[in-house]
């Protein structure tokens, strides 16, 4: 794994604009405006709908990315710009939500601890106390938050205030198994990612691993998706699949896709911490990997 780089030294900047003639002359001429080289860029122009996304990492010794957003703010306005400026040495504070399984948590606080995962963690919060040894033993506060239909919007409140207190830029449901409410979906809008098992055909409500087995599907699959009040049907980040046969059982089945929803939650969480993930038209993202 490549070290980190300092702060202040190198920076990411992402956009999304109409399509028009200049965008990518007026980026670059800021970077070297900036004493700024360019080491990776890349772009799409959506001619479906005209949009044009970009996202451009570069080194600048001598700025800081606050004087970058200031002076950015005037490019930004010349071509009607949605925009970000990262200093890409700033992890992602990324709040940690699990229930009773824990495959994806284990996954991502070893991922982050060796560095995969350009992450921080903060918290670790649960509607159950399953895994308040696991946040314990990595010395990660646990906060046990406990749901039912009649406590939920007590709940949501406190979690929203936990997201205030520890400065969280990111909402990880890692096998969370609760139903966040549609005001709590829009409060977390673009900043909450969820992992759902996805099959062909899609199976839903208890034990899905054991409704493929009797269907005998030949590929299972996860999908890590941005949170929504559209239930598990918001814009998609990645997707993978991984083939079975009637040889597994349904424990085996369970374990292979536990496996799948791990890397493509480790996955999504990478590349939205490395703001590579840029919002497009309706539920389509643009992915720059």
């Amino acid at each position: 794994m490549a070290p980190r780089p300092e702060a202040g030294q190198e920076f990411v900047l992402t956009l999304t604009c109409p399509e028009t003639p200049g965008i990518v002359f007026a980026v670059s001429r800021f970077v070297m405006e900036h004493g700024g080289n360019i080491s990776a860029s890349q772009q799409f122009d959506d001619r479906l709908t005209d949009t044009f996304f970009m996202r451009v990492q570069f080194r600048a010794d001598d700025a800081t990315v606050e004087a970058l957003r200031q002076d950015f703010t005037s490019v930004a306005a010349q071509f009607t710009m949605a925009w970000q400026l990262h200093d890409m040495a700033t992890p992602t504070r990324t709040l940690l939500m699990v229930s009773k399984f824990g495959h994806c948590l284990n996954d991502l606080l070893f991922r982050t601890t060796t560095g995969a995962l350009n992450i921080e963690v903060p918290l670790i919060v649960s509607n159950h106390r399953d895994f308040e040894g696991v946040a314990e033993s990595h010395g990660i506060p646990f906060v046990h938050v406990p749901v039912t239909p009649e406590t939920k919007p007590e709940a949501e409140a406190r979690l929203l205030g936990l997201v205030d207190e520890y400065d969280v830029d990111l909402v990880v449901l890692a096998r969370y198994m609760q139903v966040l409410s549609n005001e709590l979906c829009g409060k977390l809008e673009g900043r909450a990612i969820n992992i759902h098992h996805s099959f062909l055909p899609s199976f839903k409500g208890a034990k899905p691993y054991h409704q493929a087995h009797a269907r005998g599907v030949k590929l299972i699959g996860a999908t890590a998706h941005y949170v929504t009040s559209d239930l598990d049907e918001g814009p998609i980040i990645e997707q993978d699949v991984a083939r079975v046969d009637h040889s597994l059982d349904p424990a085996d089945m369970t374990a292979a896709g536990r496996d799948v929803e791990a890397q493509v939650l480790a996955r999504a969480i990478r590349w939205h911490s490395e703001h590579r993930v840029l919002l497009g038209t309706g539920n389509r993202t643009v992915v720059f990997r």
